[in-house]
């Protein structure tokens, strides 16, 4: 089994706001998204990125307009979902299943590109979403107009799926294709429902462990950041108990990879030759 990310755009964040302790300069943040090469399950994304049918789309709702102009995300053309589909020779609809990681609008703007896709999701963060009011999902930082229109009918929740249970070098979490290869764990803390990929059958066992933190500095050095930032945070009281959990992951050799620290990885996808 491959494991690839790409880095769908870049956004600047001032240091302090996600290292506890930084300074004010800017730290240029990757958004990451990744691609699976199953055995049997095919390719495999795991959520969209950034693309542009969240910052520039002709069906965005003023508050996805405000978002977007806010944090004034910069696309990496290169590395666009579309591009780096069509790089490994695939189309959008050869992508059979997408795992969405959690809702949050860098996640799953690409969602409706990929009309033959499941979507393997927390089916109970879904349920929050449809019962709370449009106003109520801006502040859990969810923005309907990017599920595509038949999303239920095509979810694959996490409820479903066999647990696997925790050992001493690897947490718990949910059997996504079956055989064991990809364990969906619960990440709590930033969003409604947000979980990490364990990839345990590797020669190092790697923990996508998507926003659980913005920089690896953060979560190995337990410099979360404080105020303002725990202001976005889904439930702030977990964010600790999370980074405990990865740090332990971390202690027993295992590798943890963060959806937007900007340092490269060799899980990162090589610049295309030109």
């Amino acid at each position: 089994m491959r494991i690839v990310f790409a880095n769908s755009a870049w956004v600047s964040a001032a240091e302090r706001l996600i290292l506890r302790g930084g300074g004010w300069q800017s730290v240029r943040l990757r958004v990451r998204y990744g691609l699976i090469f199953h055995p049997a399950a095919g390719p495999v994304l795991v959520d969209t990125g950034y693309t542009p049918e969240a910052l520039v789309g002709k069906g965005r709702g003023r508050m996805l307009r405000f978002y977007s102009a806010l944090l004034k995300p910069e696309l990496n053309a290169a590395e666009q979902v579309l591009a780096v589909l069509k790089r490994f020779g695939l189309s959008p609809d050869d992508i059979r299943t997408v795992v969405v990681t959690h809702f949050h609008a860098d996640h799953i703007s690409g969602l409706a590109l990929f009309r033959n896709a499941r979507f393997i999701a927390s089916d109970a963060a879904w349920a929050r979403v449809k019962a709370r009011s449009p106003r109520q999902n801006l502040r859990h930082g969810v923005f309907a107009e990017l599920f595509p229109a038949d999303f239920e009918s095509r979810l694959e929740g996490l409820s479903a799926k066999r647990r696997v249970e925790a050992r001493e070098d690897a947490p718990a979490g949910a059997d996504l294709f079956g055989d064991g290869s990809v364990l969906a764990v619960d990440l709590p803390g930033h969003a409604d429902g947000q979980f990490g990929l364990l990839f345990a059958g590797l020669d190092r066992p790697l923990l996508y462990a998507v926003d659980a933190q913005w920089l690896l500095a953060a979560l190995i050095q337990n410099r979360t950041p404080g105020f303002p930032a725990t202001l976005i945070a889904e439930d702030a009281a977990a964010i600790e108990p999370t980074g405990a959990k990865l740090r332990s992951f971390l202690a027993a050799g295992g590798e943890v990879l963060l959806c937007h620290d900007p340092a490269p990885t060799s899980h990162d996808l090589a610049p295309e030759a030109a």
